[in-house]
């Protein structure tokens, strides 16, 4: 790595975390248990905030020809389950809004608490945060998960708490991660000029904007994943990402 380099963004699923978890554990539990969550917590100023948004993307769902879940508008249970459906709905479309990633860190957060969740992270990712972190290197995130979900997702890996390592968190607040603005906000937010950023992906078109932006980037190729490497640095692991 760019001896310039003086911090290092990193995306989540596909790169420090296994797809799998993120498709087959986390998207099924916030699935199953959006109905109980909010039926639960439905007074919370956060939650009603999260279903405001999701009302409104509802409301553009119709506009634009799609056909959602139909929104029962009454406080209960009926609008309850409503509301769930078309989270369920938006969740199987892999949806990336505000809204929803809101509302889903905070079903996370229940799970995570309970114990019912604990993430995963591919083995090279836990040394690779000490090395960089030990060598003066600031390490952060950018994921279209919310900054909650992140935050959960490290602090209860099978590896254990790793946001001692963590010092910057991003989400799609700042803008979608296929938007050369998105990473030049980064930039501004770390106070570092782009070129002094390497950002980590598995996906190109991500790499292709922080790349317009100035950044430095690294395609990440886990075992088993075929991805059009592009023109950006390609690596197996963190083991060769070295300050």
């Amino acid at each position: 790595m760019d001896g310039d380099v003086r911090s290092i963004i990193l995306d989540i699923e596909g790169t420090t975390t296994p797809v799998e978890f993120v498709y087959d554990v986390l998207f099924p539990h916030a699935s199953e248990q959006s109905a109980v969550f909010l039926a639960q917590h439905w007074s919370d100023h956060g939650v009603q905030r999260d279903i405001a948004g999701l009302r409104d993307e509802h409301a553009r769902d119709l506009a634009t020809g799609l056909e959602p879940p139909a929104w029962e508008i009454a406080a209960s249970p009926l609008e309850i389950m409503s509301i769930a459906a078309y989270v369920r709905w938006l969740i199987s479309r892999d949806r990336k809004t505000t809204a929803l990633k809101s509302l889903q860190g905070k079903i996370w957060r229940a799970g995570y608490e309970a114990g019912l969740l604990r993430a995963e992270i591919y083995d090279d990712v836990p040394p690779a945060l000490d090395r960089w972190t030990r060598s003066g290197v600031q390490v952060g995130v950018f994921s279209s998960g919310s900054v909650l979900a992140q935050r959960l997702l490290f602090a209860h890996t099978t590896a254990g708490d790793l946001t001692v390592f963590l010092s910057n968190y991003f989400d799609t607040t700042i803008g979608s991660k296929f938007e050369v603005g998105s990473y030049r906000h980064i930039s501004g937010a770390l106070d570092e000029p782009a070129p002094a950023i390497l950002f980590v992906s598995d996906v190109v078109a991500e790499l292709d904007a922080a790349k317009t932006a100035g950044m430095k980037t690294t395609l990440c190729v886990r075992p088993g994943r075929l991805i059009d490497r592009g023109d950006h640095p390609a690596v197996a692991t963190f083991d060769s990402i070295c300050p």
